[in-house]
């Protein structure tokens, strides 16, 4: 980057279209006077929203995010997507705050080695968190919301159906409740290492699933559907029983899923729980509000250090070759992370 001039060249990744993703370069210039702009440093991959939308899988009547921004618009291809930036504040306007300059921030922008902002868009990283950990907020902010929405309470049977990278978070928070067990399912058997490496003993593929005992207990209590697969949601239904709680956590996008409602279920008086991390639950409004849930998110990343599930850094130039690995397989892809140098 030339600090002489009035612009500065970015990269960045655009889909445009269904399976094709492109880098693209640009100059954006200088901030203005209430902006910052940010060199990006790591932004990570959503294997399950970015996907939907490498695939062309996701509905055209919403917005790709509700409350980012930048990201309520709807999906028109070509367009930027991601939501999970890591940075440093380089240059700041004249109405900006000085201490601002070279902080550590993260913002929920798409994938871009240089871009623009206003500090109100911008979260400070706390001084105990790596920028390789901080990457993973949306994640832990939608674990932390999972937990919220689901309610677990001591001595219940818990199920998570996913051990992606929500999943696993998921998964570990879980471990910290006093519950009577905990089973994880994932159909990699890849990924089971991973769930066994945070301290989840019981790990099942999904053909393994109902030979366990949780049906002749009479049900879990709660399950956690975060897999992006529709036939696992069926899934967690038969794994249920009376009035059993199944929070549904995976974004299936425009992909048509037939739910089997007719046997058990019908009279079990289930709970189908859909959850998604613009909002709150609104039984916890009147003390929770988006603040509060982030410093909570950042408190649990210390705690977990999440950069654990990197299992790739790469170039952003990169970007088309691992979108299309991703969407062809995830088998040794968990978390991959774009790296940012000039």
């Amino acid at each position: 980057m030339n600090l002489n001039s009035n612009s500065v060249h970015t990269e960045g990744v655009w889909f445009t279209e269904p399976n094709k993703v492109e880098v693209r370069e640009k100059e954006i210039s200088l901030p203005g006077p209430d902006q910052v702009m940010v060199s990006t440093l790591y932004s990570a991959i959503s294997a399950g929203s970015e996907l939907l939308l490498y695939r062309g899988e996701l509905p055209d009547d919403i917005s790709l995010d509700s409350s980012i921004d930048a990201l309520k618009k709807g999906v028109a291809y070509p367009l930027q997507y991601g939501y999970a930036c890591v940075g440093e504040v380089t240059h700041i306007g004249s109405q900006v705050d000085r201490s601002w300059e070279g902080r550590k921030v993260f913002c929920f922008h798409p994938h871009e080695s240089y871009f623009l902002a206003k500090t109100k868009d911008l979260l400070l990283i706390p001084d105990n968190v790596a920028p390789s950990d901080a990457i993973f907020l949306p994640n832990m902010e939608t674990a932390v919301n999972l937990i919220q929405d689901g309610r677990p309470a001591i001595g219940e049977r818990a199920v998570v159906l996913g051990q992606g990278v929500v999943g696993l978070l998921l998964a570990e928070l879980l471990s910290e409740f006093p519950l009577l067990s905990l089973v994880v399912i994932e159909k990699n058997s890849e990924r089971h290492r991973w769930s066994k490496l945070i301290g989840i003993d019981n790990v099942c593929g999904p053909d393994e699933a109902l030979e366990i005992d949780l049906i002749s207990l009479g049900g879990a209590d709660l399950l956690y559907e975060v897999s992006g697969n529709t036939e696992a949601l069926n899934l967690a239904i038969k794994l249920s029983g009376y009035c059993s709680r199944v929070v549904i956590g995976s974004w299936y996008g425009n992909k048509a899923m037939k739910l089997d409602l007719g046997g058990e279920a019908h009279r079990n008086r289930l709970q189908l729980i859909t959850s998604q991390v613009s909002t709150i639950e609104p039984g916890l409004t009147g003390r929770w509000d988006k603040k509060r849930r982030i410093n909570l998110a950042w408190e649990m990343i210390g705690k977990v250090k999440p950069s654990k599930f990197i299992t790739h850094v790469v170039s952003v130039r990169e970007a088309p070759s691992f979108y299309r690995q991703l969407s062809e397989s995830t088998e040794g892809l968990l978390q991959v992370v774009f790296e940012y140098r000039d």
